[in-house]
Order: C-alpha cells, then structure tokens, then sequence
C-alpha cells in the first residue's frame, strides 16, 4: 500500500511536497477501495496509522535534526492507533530539558505537515510542561495515556508517563469521577439521549466517546494499553467484550464512511448522510423506508453500548472503588438484598430458580424510593436470562399481576421501564414492543424514536402527579390527580404509538395490541375498553383543537358525543398533553396549552348540562353582543352607534369573538378616524383562551392580495402565525385577527418597543402597496430540504357553515402562507378564516373558505385544480 522507496526517492529527488500528496491520495484510494469491499474497518483505521506513522517518520528523518533529546509523540485517536479518514493528526513535539535551537526545524516540519493537507493538531512541550499540564487538565492527561513515540528517545516519554501515572497524580477514584461528569456534561449536550435525529456518532450518548470513556477508566485502574488487553472479567466479562467489540466495529464504519462521503471531519449523522449510508448498507425501501431501517440499527446499536457503558461503569463504581468493609446490606427477602443503594441478587441463579424475579426486581425497585438503581453483577444476570421470558412466562397469572402491580407502583416507574427497554426486558416481555425499539420517524416532527417517545409520553404522565410540575402542567395536574386508576393512563401511553412501523393505521393496529393485552392481564371490559378507545382516538383531541372552530357550540357538541362521559375526556385530555410533550419538546406552548383546555372545559360543561341539551347558537350569540354592549356604553358609546358600527358584522362575528375583543374592536374601529388608511391595532393578553399570544387586528379594505400580504409581513417581522380569523363585510372592509408568538415560539408581550416596531411596520407597508413585497424570500433551511415530503391537501364542503375546507400538511418554509394566499388570488378564493397549526417542522394548517359569491366550492374539477397548484407550488419551493 505504502511504497517506501518510491516515497523515499520522491524526497530525495527535492519533491517532497508532491511525494506526500500523491502518497497520501494513494492510500487513501486504497483504503476507501477496501472499506467498500467490506474490510474490517478497525483493520483500516490501524493501516492508516501505520501509514502516517511511515510518512511522519520518513519527513521527521529528513530534518536533521541538530539535537537528539527531542521526540515526536503520537497522541489522542492517533496515539491509540485509531485513525479516520479525515481525523486530525495528533501529535506531541516532546523536549528534553536542555533541549535548545531546534525552533527553525520544528517550524519548517510542521509547515511540511500543513502544507501537505494533513489536519495536524500538535503542541510542543517538555516533560515538564507535559506533567504540569496534565495535573491542571483531565484531558491533556487522557492524550498523555494513549501516546506511542514515533521517533527519539523512548525515556523522555517514560519520564512522562512515571510523572503523571496514579501513584503521583489523578489517582484512579479521582479520574473516575472526573471522566465521570465530563461524560455527564457531554451527555447533557446532546440531550442524554441516543435517539437524537441527527445523532453525533463520535459524541452523542451510546457513540464513541462513550466507549473510549470506560476504556481510559479501566487503561488508568488496570494499568492496560487498552480494553481490548483488559483480561479482568470483574470488569468486563467475555460477552461484554463481544458486545463492545462488535458495536465499536459497526460505529467505526458509520464514522469512516461519513469522513468518506464527506472528504472532511464530519462526525454528524445529517438527514442526507444518512440516507447515504442507508444506500451504502444496502438497505432498500419496503415497508419501512431504507433511511428508518439503516438509523433503527444505529440507534440500537447505539442503545447497546450506553447499556455496556452504564453497566461497566456502575460496576467499577461498586466494586472496585468502594473500601472492603464499607458495604451497607439490607435483605429484601429470599431473592434480592440492597447494597449501597443498589438492588442486586442474592445469588446467581436466582433468575433460573424464579424467571418471576426478572420482573420482580423492577417491582422492588418502584415500591422502594431507596433503591437507586440495579447492581452491574445483576444486570448481567438479567441479559443472560432474557430467553426465560417466553410464551410460557408471559402466560404466567404472578408475571401479570406484577407488571400491572409495577405500573401501580409509586416511585420512579419510568426509570423503570426505561431499564425494562435498555435491558431487552419489555421487548421481549412485550413483543410488539420490541419491534419498535429503535424505530425512527423520519422526519423534523418526531423529536425520538417511537420507543423513546413513549416513555417520554408515560414520563410525562408521572409529572402531572408530581407537585412541583404543577405550575407547568396546572389543569392537568388537576385532571390526572382525578382519575380513578393511572395505570389504564399508563397502559394507553405504553400501546398508543406501538402499531408504528408496521403499515395501515398505528392507531387501529395499537388497539388491536392494547385489547389483546388488556384483556389477558384481567383488566375489566370497562378498563379494557376504555384504553382501546384511548389509543384509537389518542391524536382526536389535538386535531379538533387545533383544527376546528372551537368557539362553535357545534363542534363542541360534535365531540363531546364522541367523547361521551367526563371519565373519557379526563383520560384523553391527560394522554394529549402528555403524546404533545413528548413528541417534540418545541411543540408545546402556552396556544397550543390553551386551545386543549377550552376545548376540554367547554366540553366539560356540555356534558355537564347533557348533550341532549346543546347550547342555543342565539343564545349565544345574544349574550355576546350584550355584554360587549355594556362595556362599550361604560366607555361611552350610544346603541345607535355601536349598532352602527356593527351592521355589517355576520353571526360568525359574534359568535367566535370574545365580548371584551370585540368591544376592543369597536372602539378601536370608531377612533380610527381616516379611513383611507388600515388600522393596525395590537394587544397581548395572558387570558386562557389567548394564552401568551398578541393579537394583530387589521381593519382595512379589502381586496385580493390582503391576506398575503399581511402574512408576509408577519414572516419578515419575524412573527409565526398560530390562528387567523378573518371577516369580509359588504362595506368592502374586512377586519383580520391574527394571533401571534415570535418565530421561536416565545411571546412578544413584553416587548413593548417591538410591538410598536411590529404596528407601525404594518400601518406603512398595507399602506403602500405598490413596493410591498408579498413573498419571503429566504431559502429553505438545510434540514427541511432534506426531507422530501410531499404536500398533502384535502378538500371538504361544511353544510353547516356554508364554506369549503381545505387543509394543507406539508413541511415548515419561509413564505408558506403567502404563497397559499397567491394562489387564492389566482383562483379567485374568499378566505373566512384559517387555523394554523405548525407541528416542529411541520404545518397543518386548515383554511375556511368560499367562491366570490360566498358559497362553498363544489366542482370538483375546480377543487382539485386548487389543490394542485397549492402542491405544486410547495413542492417546488421545498427544494428550492
């Protein structure tokens, strides 16, 4: 592979430049060659070690260097003898004390080095620098560990490695624990969790970095070069080094091929990287597409080794650092004993005598607040026995009631379940579970993997029980604190998002699961059914809040029939909020917070009064004008002229809008004095129908390009769109309300200096429409290009209200809104109102809207050749 002498005659010949790039690009081509014929990639990384080493020695030999006592160190990865494609090249310029007048030399080899296209990180110290900085830096002590000496005296790195060994500094316990909360800060920056969507490979939890942390815990307490020379099995047992060697083989070649596809450092699992490697492994689209199949054996793999790394290090925790004698032991009963805070064993086959422990020693664990976790030794146990849990085991009546006994329990249930998934305990105890255990979405919407999400769902059904979450999750601490058995809560979050994965409807194939389950744990028909109802209709809730007009006493009466009882709606109303916050923790916000507890309060009072006693849309209606009336007449207004002002006003007014906003409305409209102008008006409001939004109210002529132009707007003020309500009079004036949060999700309503930026913006750009522009022109950030999703559209006549609905689901992109109002320009399109959902990356959003006639849109060639051109306008400026 290496041609020394041809790469040696290239020096010689004064062409040393070109000798090492043509040698370089050579190898490379080789290896990349061999990595594709499916080489083992840690045999690559050590080749192309071994060939730096040839080509660094061969370049430092060629210097002449003037004194003897200075040594070339290779340090870090490279010192390890682990180098990528694209890794830097690490190394150490070591100096002996008296080492003098080689500054010329050191400079002209590692300009060389540059200049030769080698991402060189180097640093040039004596011993003594070294140990002094090493005392300082847990990190320039770990290079230290791992250095080989390229050229030069041996005994200057041997010096080293005496003054920073345990017995002078970092002793074992004290590196432990310093490695310990570097891997706690680097795991708290990706999250602490393996299921990012565009995982780190090198420093995510579950990557690399993890495997080299119990590798520099054990090199530092053993005194081993590495863990693969490790031959204590108190460490690390011969099926824990299977595991380790073969998860690090599979993260190697993910990161060799990222350097590779690359041509650079790239150590990110990007969306399009991604897809690439999926190619690369061969995966094919089917049932799941190649990209989910190819990141589920990642993030399994990954699962895999934060298992190992938590294992191994809780190990060396127990046993190895804790003083003989120092063990406090309190007897559980005939099979487990706590140890230090740590349930373990008794004995070691325990598991085999009673496979009923493996699901006992969780129970222990939730019914006992002191239990702070599993011991390693037992956690062994409990891989080697999975093949116990079987047909026969799940059959078992004891098993049953204790995994429903285990969801009763009080303490620390979804760390629990957590350690059930991470130990292969719940995928094998339920095995449809298992099938979704590392099973991405891939999209910007899903923040986790399915088996992620709902423990994250289950998770936040225990904070809604826990006071101090109160004031975070206030009307669900209050609903959940009520219902009559949280495990049925628990048992709809485990099953809701079970079905993904496999085809056809996840919420109907979950219900399938959850009554099979149920029904054989001995739940009642009632418990039995009612957490199929809840899986079946787990996403009903957010669609109607977010889709529908909930200010209609119609839609209200619609879905509480669906709903039922007031058990029902407490029950779905816990389990929405929950799936919400745990599908995205960007998702929820105080608007969406607030259209759920409307739609749950009104509801509530429907029930309450009897659905066959619906309210009276008149009712309604009056009340609404009568209180909005005497505010008015409070601040001075005569009948006359509120009705006056009112006269063009249409029922949907009255009956959508509050009586203090319209009474807003009102005064606003009457002092508003030139009507030439648009008025812009702007308030915020911590009302809980409003929640921490600010409402835009335009009232202005009306005329085609409005509505567009105000969303436009909105985007260049930096705003994001969470509802628009819309009013056309005869008058030929139109009044808009527009509720708004800043593009990042957080309100505005303290910003007094912007609002007024955001009124006077508005009041001159509606203005002048001659130089407004009405798109947005931003590119479409990198991470929506890469996903291709095509635009969906649906289109649907309301009978009742007399208009046409169309819906919009298609990826989050700068200008969206104003580009839909366009094409309502172009077909001539009325828009009454519209309902703005935008799901992390994602928008659904619903439009209410009629001919120029005000009647619903019914042909159908005329529906679908809207619908067209809405899809083909997005799905252009997607890739755009």
């Amino acid at each position: 592979m290496f041609d020394t002498a041809a790469f040696t005659a290239g020096l010689s010949s004064g062409n040393a430049l070109d000798a090492c790039k043509t040698a370089i690009a050579e190898t490379t081509a080789v290896l990349h060659q061999r990595f594709r014929e499916g080489a083992e990639t840690g045999m690559l990384l050590r080749q192309r070690a071994s060939f730096i080493d040839a080509l660094l020695g061969s370049l430092w030999d060629q210097q002449g260097w003037q004194s003897e006592n200075i040594a070339l160190v290779a340090v870090g990865g490279y010192g390890r003898g682990e180098l990528h494609p694209h890794s830097d090249v690490d190394i150490l310029i070591l100096l002996g004390e008296d080492c003098t007048g080689a500054e010329s030399q050191l400079e002209k080899f590692l300009t060389l080095l540059w200049d030769i296209g080698l991402d060189i990180g180097h640093s040039v110290r004596t011993v003594t620098e070294c140990v002094e900085k090493a005392a300082a830096e847990i990190t320039v002590l770990t290079n230290l560990m791992e250095a080989r000496v390229l050229r030069g005296p041996e005994q200057l790195m041997g010096e080293v490695r005496h003054l920073t060994g345990p017995k002078e500094m970092w002793p074992s316990p004290d590196f432990y624990r310093a490695k310990l909360e570097e891997q706690r800060a680097r795991h708290t920056k990706f999250a602490d969790n393996e299921y990012n969507l565009e995982p780190n490979v090198k420093s995510s939890p579950g990557g690399l970095r993890d495997l080299q942390i119990i590798g520099w815990i054990a090199e530092r307490h053993f005194g081993v070069e590495s863990l693969d020379r490790l031959t204590s099995e108190e460490f690390l047992n011969p099926e824990e080094m299977d595991i380790l060697k073969r998860e690090r083989e599979f993260m190697w070649k993910v990161r060799y091929a990222l350097h590779m596809l690359t041509k650079r450092e790239e150590d990110r699992l990007l969306f399009d990287h991604q897809r690439s490697l999926a190619e690369l492994w061969g995966f094919e689209d089917g049932d799941k597409l190649a990209v989910e199949q190819f990141m589920q054996l990642y993030y399994r793999s990954a699962q895999a080794l934060s298992m190992l790394n938590e294992v191994l290090i809780q190990n060396f925790d127990q046993d190895l650092l804790t003083a003989e004698g120092d063990h406090e032991i309190l007897e559980l009963n005939g099979r487990f004993q706590m140890r230090n805070g740590y349930i373990e064993a008794r004995n070691d086959n325990v598991f085999n005598v009673d496979p009923s422990a493996i699901l006992e020693v969780f129970l222990l664990s939730a019914r006992n607040d002191a239990i702070n976790g599993i011991a390693a030794p037992t956690i062994r146990l409990l891989r080697n026995s999975l093949h116990l849990i079987d047909d026969n085991f799940r059959a078992s009546d004891i098993n049953k009631k204790m995994f429903i006994d285990l969801l009763r329990s009080p303490y620390k249930l979804t760390r629990q379940l957590k350690r059930m998934v991470r130990y292969g305990v719940m995928g094998r105890y339920i095995p449809e579970f298992g099938s979704i255990i590392g099973q991405m979405q891939h999209d910007l919407f899903h923040a986790y993997t399915v088996d992620a999400h709902t423990l994250e769902v289950i998770e936040n059904m225990r904070r809604f029980q826990i006071p101090e979450f109160a004031d975070r999750f206030p009307v669900t601490s209050r609903v959940a604190s009520r219902l009559s058995k949280i495990e049925l809560l628990y048992l709809a979050g485990l099953f809701h998002d079970i079905g993904k994965g496999r085809g056809g409807d996840h919420s109907e194939l979950g219900a399938l699961d959850a009554e099979k389950f149920c029904t054989a744990h001995g739940l009642s028909k009632r418990d039995v059914n009612l957490v199929v109802w809840l899986v079946q209709n787990h996403l009903t809730m957010s669609a109607v809040s977010q889709r529908r007009d909930i200010s209609d006493p119609d839609v209200i009466l619609q879905f509480g029939q669906h709903v039922g009882d007031q058990d029902r709606l407490d029950y779905l109303f816990a389990l929405t909020v929950a799936d919400i916050n745990g599908t995205n923790p960007t998702l929820w916000n105080a608007w969406r917070g607030s259209l759920l507890r409307q739609l749950y309060t009104e509801t509530k009072r429907a029930l309450r009064r009897g659905l066959e006693n619906p309210v009276d849309k008149q009712v309604w209606i009056d009340e609404t004008r009568e209180t909005a009336i005497d505010s008015l007449e409070y601040r001075g207004f005569t009948i006359e002229e509120i009705e006056e002002l009112w006269q063009e006003r249409g029922e949907d007014y009255f009956l959508r809008e509050k009586a203090e906003d319209i009474a807003w409305h009102t005064e606003a409209i009457a002092g508003h004095h030139d009507k030439s102008t648009p008025l812009v008006a702007i308030r915020s409001s911590l009302d809980s129908n409003v929640a921490n939004t600010t409402q835009i109210f335009i009232h202005a002529r009306s005329h085609a390009q409005l509505f567009s132009r105000i969303c436009a707007q909105l985007e260049q003020l930096d705003l994001s769109i969470h509802d628009a309500r819309i009013y056309n009079a005869n008058d030929g004036m139109t009044l808009d309300t527009f509720f708004v949060l800043g593009s990042d999700g957080k309100s505005i309503a303290e910003d007094s200096t912007r609002i007024n930026h955001i009124r006077e913006h508005l009041s001159q750009t509606l203005s002048d429409t001659a130089n407004a522009r009405d798109i947005v022109q931003r590119r479409t950030p990198r991470a929506k290009k890469s996903f291709s999703v095509p635009t969906e559209t649906a289109m649907a006549v309301d009978e009742v209200k007399n208009y046409s609905v169309l819906e919009i689901a298609t990826p989050d992109r700068p200008g969206l809104l104003a580009r839909i109002g366009r094409i309502f320009v172009e077909y001539d399109i009325e828009l009454q109102a519209a309902k703005i959902q935008t799901l992390g990356e994602r928008v659904e959003d619903v439009f209410f809207i009629t001919d120029a006639k005000q009647q619903p849109i019914t042909d159908p060639e005329l529906c679908e050749a809207i619908q067209q051109a809405i899809r083909d306008e997005l799905n252009e400026q997607a890739v755009a």
